[in-house]
């Protein structure tokens, strides 16, 4: 042992003292945490920024991409800061050689030869300047260089370097200075983000404007020595005045923070489905509406590209100075009045019940204990479904309800993602209440049905974000046929005051709307489809407060029309008009009259399940909603009965089917089912 070379003992300490600086480096990682702590942004579908987050300490800190920043400003951060970034490995010798002769020589230390890597480690790791304080930073530094490749430092330092207050990195500064992202700045602006990081505080443009111009002036000098910034491009910047700090964008307010609160871990950059110029027209009209009305009132609105059901504006609340303004209204269960009509009409054309000039009967009625009663409390005699649907009609809206069932009702609101909240003290009418508002839905459910209304009555969840998929499958609420009759009725309704229907005026809006006005006016509603897009509006007070003599019509279908305005200003040709209408239908004969008994509906199977059998000659007992026998087939043939009357369908093994069921007037109802069985 003791003959042993000189040279192999050198080389177990240097393999000893590797070993050991590769377990404190795996002990002690360079704590980077915070910058991948950044501000969230969120986007509009074209990339351009809404809002802003701040961190959760308060501080604007947002993710610095070099692909999204001025190559120029790069450029010259290096030159300035750190001329051998690309060379050198965390730490530049020759600039601490040069740092300690210039220190020497003035007496004072003038610069601390600190390459961009070092900085970073002094960001995230803060410490007094001491000779202690550079070894760790000149190891941290090494650190750095080890895990991460020079992009990624350069970012990370992007991302953390202090501009003043409570803005870190170079995105923040440009926003707070500048008003806009980094990615096209101009040489003035390029040298004052370089001098800030040096001395945040003291010179700060918003707080020491002087301090500012005086330090950016001596940068352009820098810069000028290099050739980046022209030879009196500091004598120009001296009569510019410092910039002051702006508001980070907040627009779409409840919709950006919702979207936020959704992400995922890590999510830091949104792009959401709104656009920036329909968010922008819609904020203003839903401040403008609030202007004209009183201080306690609130607006909230929707404005839904239909086909791919994309939420392209939307603000739950019209400002936030206002009581209520920092609540999401849109997301608020409200009583929706009289806006479920159409789809109690469409579900009773469905059945067979009755079609657009069938006639209905208006008059005094009780429905099991329920008597309701018309808004203005006057009956009109018989009336075609169409005028009880474009005036709102109540009586007749219940006596369809009551045709196609509340609980079928209320059960494909649900299968269709609206989810109707009955009041805790609903009694055995609340059923059919529905009809007239009893049941309460959220704007955002009411934007789901009438996108549907739109989509030949199939329901799709709203999507939000660009890169999320359109739904493919959706819920059928209504059959396309019985959509488009409903559409078209709604577009001949009164048109509201100052308003000239479309049908009269070439080119105006032709918007298939409904009203609709809670029990004590405490919500006001409008909903409308027109060209490609869904409009929702609702207004009232925040706190449920009733405001007397304020319906739908009054307080929200104006801003409809308004907000259809701004869409056709926006985007031409995306509403429609009255020259485009179909032609109206004609109502068959057998449905002149409303009919009260409905067509059969098949509860079980019902319609696309897929059934599991445990195997060959299980029975199923088949069950519809009808009145009157039925008589039940299966692929044309007829079910055989159990002793107790019930049809027992035995399928004959695993596959695809059709159940039908007949009544007595020959009204069928079908269901596709597949039968799948175990193995």
């Amino acid at each position: 042992m003791l003959g042993l070379p000189r040279i192999y003992w050198a080389g177990v300490i240097a393999l000893t003292l590797f070993a050991a600086v590769l377990a404190a480096d795996h002990a002690l990682p360079p704590p980077v945490e915070a910058g991948h702590d950044v501000s969230t942004v969120v986007r509009d579908r074209d990339g351009q920024v809404l809002r802003a987050f701040p961190v959760a300490d308060g501080r604007w800190r947002l993710e610095a991409d070099l692909d999204g920043i001025d190559p120029d400003f790069v450029e010259a951060l290096l030159a300035y800061e750190d001329a051998r970034f690309y060379q050198h490995s965390g730490v530049d010798p020759l600039a601490l050689v040069r740092a300690a002769r210039d220190s020497a020589l003035a007496g004072r230390i003038v610069s601390g030869g600190s390459t961009l890597t070092m900085q970073l480690a002094r960001l995230i790791e803060p410490r007094e300047r001491t000779v202690g304080a550079k070894i760790i930073q000149i190891l941290r530094a090494w650190q750095l260089e080890l895990r991460y490749s020079k992009r990624e430092i350069l970012e990370l330092y992007l991302t953390l370097a202090p501009y003043g207050g409570n803005l870190e990195g170079v995105r923040a500064a440009s926003w707070a200075y500048f008003g806009r992202e980094p990615d096209a700045l101009t040489i003035e602006q390029i040298a004052l983000l370089i001098a800030l990081p040096q001395s945040p505080e003291a010179r700060r443009p918003d707080r020491r404007p002087d301090n500012a111009v005086l330090a950016r002036g001596r940068v352009l000098d820098r810069l000028a020595e290099v050739g980046l910034a022209r030879a009196d491009a500091s004598a120009d910047a001296a009569f510019d005045p410092a910039p002051g700090r702006q508001d980070f964008p907040a627009d779409a307010w409840h919709a950006a923070d919702a979207l936020r609160r959704a992400a995922g871990p890590g999510e830091a950059d949104i792009v959401s489905t709104l656009d920036t110029h329909l968010q922008a027209m819609l904020q203003e009209e839903l401040a403008l509406a609030a202007r004209e009305t009183g201080p306690d009132v609130q607006f909230a609105a929707m404005l839904v590209e239909t086909q791919t059901r994309a939420v392209r504006a939307m603000a739950g609340s019209a400002s936030r100075a206002r009581p209520g303004g920092w609540i999401d209204l849109t997301d608020r269960p409200r009583s929706p009045g009289s806006t479920l009509k159409p789809f109690i009409y469409g579900m009773a054309f469905d059945d067979g019940l009755a079609a657009g000039g069938t006639r209905i009967s208006d008059l005094p009625r009780r429905f099991a204990g329920y008597r309701p009663d018309n808004f203005d409390r006057r009956f009109r005699g018989d009336v075609t479904i169409a005028e009880a649907l474009q005036h709102s009609l109540n009586v007749p809206a219940v006596t369809a309800l009551d045709g196609v069932g509340a609980r079928r009702f209320n059960a494909a609101l649900t299968f269709a993602g609206a989810h109707p909240e009955r009041p805790r003290t609903a009694g055995a009418d609340s059923g059919l209440a529905v009809a007239l508002g009893g049941a309460g839905l959220t704007l955002r459910q009411l934007a789901v049905l009438y996108a549907a209304l739109g989509d030949e009555g199939v329901a799709r969840p709203l999507r939000w974000r660009e890169d999320d998929p359109a739904a493919e499958d959706g819920y059928a609420v209504l059959g396309a046929e019985s959509a488009a009759e409903v559409l078209d009725i709604l577009r001949r309704a009164p048109h509201p005051g100052g308003r000239m229907p479309a049908s009269l005026a070439r080119g105006a809006p032709d918007i298939a709307f409904k009203t609709g006005t809670s029990y004590g006016f405490r919500d006001a509603w409008a909903a409308g489809v027109t060209g490609r897009y869904t409009l929702v509006v609702w207004t009232g007070r925040a706190d449920g407060a009733p405001r007397e003599g304020i319906t739908g019509r009054e307080g929200a279908l104006p801003l409809l029309f308004r907000l259809a305005d701004g869409l056709e200003r926006i985007e031409p040709g995306s509403v429609s008009r009255a020259e485009d209408r179909a032609p109206v239908p004609d109502v068959p004969g057998t449905l002149a009259q409303y009919r009260t008994d409905p067509a059969p509906h098949i509860l079980f199977p019902p319609d696309g399940a897929e059934v599991w059998s445990e195997g060959e000659g299980r029975g199923f007992v088949l069950a519809a909603q009808a009145r009157g026998a039925l008589d039940w087939y299966a692929d044309g043939e007829p079910v055989d009965r159990n002793a107790l009357g019930e049809p027992v369908w035995v399928p004959p093994g695993p596959g695809f089917y059709a159940v039908t069921a007949v009544d007595e007037s020959g009204r069928m109802a079908q269901s596709r089912v597949r039968i799948r069985t175990g193995g």
